[in-house]
């Protein structure tokens, strides 16, 4: 496991832009890994500039979100199909039916878990996998206890989860109560993993991630038997580490 670290918030957009850029000019038809959340708002904010800018082209890019709320419909304001579509889709290249998110709306939740698993399988899986950490150490939606074997699947959320997320809606009563997630098995299959994480909030996390014993207990902490796995934090995020 590389750590990096950045003096604040948006070094670390900019560092990890870098990253998944360098990947997508070297292989202009190479698989992304996405995550939703605050954390990556800025590193979308940074390629879609590296896009408008003509130094980097996602129109042979394929993309598969870690995951979606069950119950929520694309359409819905604080579904992740929305998110990616304001956030990033909207301002690049990538042609619509290259873009994969589970959907939270489906008829039946198992099958559809069971049929993004083999999409991820059929594209010849992840080439870089972006993810985000909770405060609790979740990665994707995968909260502490879950086994680190599992492939796409149904997570029932945590109440810490729930807390943070209800910000982005209305009350805590309106977040979902679980989710469709990829699963630590296919997280960790990805060739090569980029994990960001920013501020004070998040230096506990990052310090049972990188310097812990792997247990499921911390899930991000599995990243450190991944081969090629980079951790990019700023400042306040490794305020713990050394």
């Amino acid at each position: 496991m590389r750590v990096v670290t950045a003096r604040d918030y948006d070094q670390m957009s900019r560092k990890a832009s870098y990253i998944v850029a360098s990947r997508v000019i070297l292989n202009p038809r190479c698989v992304l890994g996405l995550a939703t959340g605050d954390t990556p708002k800025g590193l979308y904010r940074e390629l879609v500039r590296l896009h408008q800018a003509g130094d980097v082209d996602f129109s042979g890019v394929t993309t598969f979100n870690l995951d979606e709320y069950v119950g929520l419909a694309p359409e819905h304001p604080n579904s992740y199909h929305r998110y990616m579509e304001e956030h990033f889709f909207r301002f690049v290249s990538i042609p619509p039916e290259q873009r994969h998110i589970p959907r939270g709306d489906a008829p039946d939740i198992a099958a559809e878990c069971e049929r993004y698993e083999e999409a991820v399988r059929r594209a010849g899986g992840v080439d870089l996998q972006i993810l985000g950490l909770g405060r609790d150490g979740h990665i994707g939606f995968n909260e502490p206890d879950v086994k680190f074997e599992k492939g796409t699947h149904v997570v029932r959320l945590a109440p810490s989860t729930i807390e943070a997320n209800a910000r982005f809606f209305a009350s805590a009563g309106e977040v979902p109560q679980s989710a469709i997630s990829m699963g630590i098995k296919t997280i960790m299959s990805a060739r090569r993993l980029l994990l960001l994480a920013s501020g004070p909030e998040k230096a506990e996390a990052i310090r049972g991630a990188v310097l812990g014993a792997v247990t499921p207990d911390l899930p991000a902490s599995v990243l450190q038997l991944h081969p090629n796995a980079t951790v990019i934090v700023d400042d306040d995020a490794a305020s713990l580490l050394f």
